[in-house]
């Protein structure tokens, strides 16, 4: 971030980095429009109020026929690849556009740091922007958001990017039938305060800055979770011997069960958050609406109480999801059990076998239910393997649980970067914040 752009408590990277040390300027402001943080008469000097509809073209996608999708073309993003606050591609099924007008498909193509809104289903409002550079395609209910002369996109996207358009969203439905819907011309009528263009570009830079440091953070434990893997792989997989001793994986792990919290100690703002089957994602741990206590239960396991670094497995709906906790203060609930290794040096042999998407797939094939799908412990915990001799175990120890470590000092940093960017992001918004020019 340039030097002359805000003064801020500087935040340290682990590398004894400093993020920046700048310049605020802060009044304070209260409420405009149905949103926090500006009164009228208190919008800054050279600012204006305006409905989102005045300064970006909202676009809602294409309805592509079904029998055209596959594997080759262009990707169609559909409500299903976003992924906030990123447009996942990955698996995005594509289309070929032989079969349409090119010309008239223009105006539906995205790329890179174009972003869209979900219109449909449970996941409504929520928005992704591309962050690769290729070239993709909206689909039916996905609206993607072009800014008109004057308007910076980026700012645009954080305009949009908080908890007062999510509220404005779940107010705004415009039916209820199957699923819920909303309209562009609902989302147009969210109101924004607009600054002259060259601060709209400082303030998007500034929040820009912290979202690229975050992209790269995740790259990083992106590669560095593939090398582990490809060791992994490579040692126990394709070099397993058949002289290795027979065993489960009860020999090399227990899988310990979460406590049952009553509900009625939960709360918004209590000290302990609760890691329920919604908080473990795959490779990560979103703790974004997790449920709070204060008092721990008489009754609970010490091992319920998280360390940073513990391992932990879904065991209910979506099962064989695994990610690290990196936050304190964390209790594990029922339906989530934490993988404790028997001997510590195999952390990362642990990690990296629940994150292979093989042993997820067996999982799921264990999972059992009507309802939704069950895992047991027990059971898994008799997955017959191959036990690794001493020697290999601790070779990969030495190689990989450096690299895991590593993967959660990043994982921390990203909490922290995320915490500072969506403090700071309704303060720039409202005025409150004002970046030095």
């Amino acid at each position: 971030i340039p030097e002359d752009h805000l003064l801020l408590p500087p935040v340290q990277w682990n590398s004894g980095q400093q993020l920046w040390r700048k310049r605020i300027v802060g009044t304070r402001l209260g409420s405009v429009c149905g949103r926090r943080g500006v009164m009228a008469d208190r919008i800054p000097e050279g600012w204006r109020e305006c409905k989102l509809g005045d300064v970006v073209n909202i676009i809602p996608g294409f309805a592509f026929k079904s029998e055209h999708f596959g594997n080759e073309g262009i990707p169609v993003i559909k409500i299903t690849d976003i992924n906030p606050p990123y447009i996942n591609v990955n698996d995005a099924m594509k289309v070929d556009l032989t079969y349409y007008d090119s010309e008239k498909l223009e105006k539906y193509k995205i790329s890179k740091d174009d972003f869209v809104i979900a219109m449909t289903g449970a996941t409504i409002g929520k928005i992704g922007r591309l962050n690769e550079n290729i070239t993709a395609i909206v689909n039916q209910r996905v609206a993607k958001i072009v800014p008109k002369k004057n308007t910076d996109k980026k700012f645009v996207y954080y305009s949009i990017h908080g908890e007062d358009f999510q509220t404005f969203v779940q107010n705004n439905i415009d039916s209820n039938s199957a699923q819920e819907n909303i309209s562009g011309t609902s989302i147009s009528r969210y109101c924004i305060l607009l600054p002259p263009f060259h601060e709209q570009r400082a303030i998007a830079s500034v929040l820009g800055s912290l979202d690229d440091k975050i992209d790269l953070l995740n790259r990083e434990n992106q590669t560095l979770e593939q090398t582990a893997e490809t060791i992994f792989r490579q040692w126990f997989i394709e070099e397993a011997n058949e002289e290795w001793e027979e065993g489960t994986i009860a020999n090399m792990l227990d899988i310990l069960p979460g406590f049952p919290f009553k509900s009625e100690l939960f709360t918004e703002l209590g000290k302990y958050c609760l890691i329920t089957i919604k908080s473990v994602q795959d490779g990560r741990l979103d703790i974004s609406k997790t449920d709070k206590i204060n008092d721990i239960p008489s009754r609970m396991p010490n091992y319920c109480y998280l360390k940073l670094g513990d391992i932990l497995l879904s065991l209910t709906g979506n099962v064989g999801r695994c990610c690290l906790v990196d936050v304190n203060n964390a209790l594990l609930n029922q339906r989530v059990a934490k993988l404790f290794a028997k001997n510590s040096r195999d952390m990362a042999y642990t990690y990296i076998y629940f994150r292979m998407e093989k042993t997820k797939r067996l999982l799921e094939e264990m999972a059992k239910g009507t309802a939704q799908p069950n895992l047991s412990p027990v059971e898994t915990l008799r997955i017959k393997m191959r036990i690794p001799p001493k020697s290999k175990l601790e070779l990969f120890s030495s190689k990989s649980n450096p690299i895991i470590k590593r993967i959660l000092c990043n994982k921390m940093q990203i909490r922290t970067l995320e915490k500072l960017r969506d403090t700071l992001l309704p303060k720039l918004m409202s005025g409150e914040v004002r970046v030095k020019l």
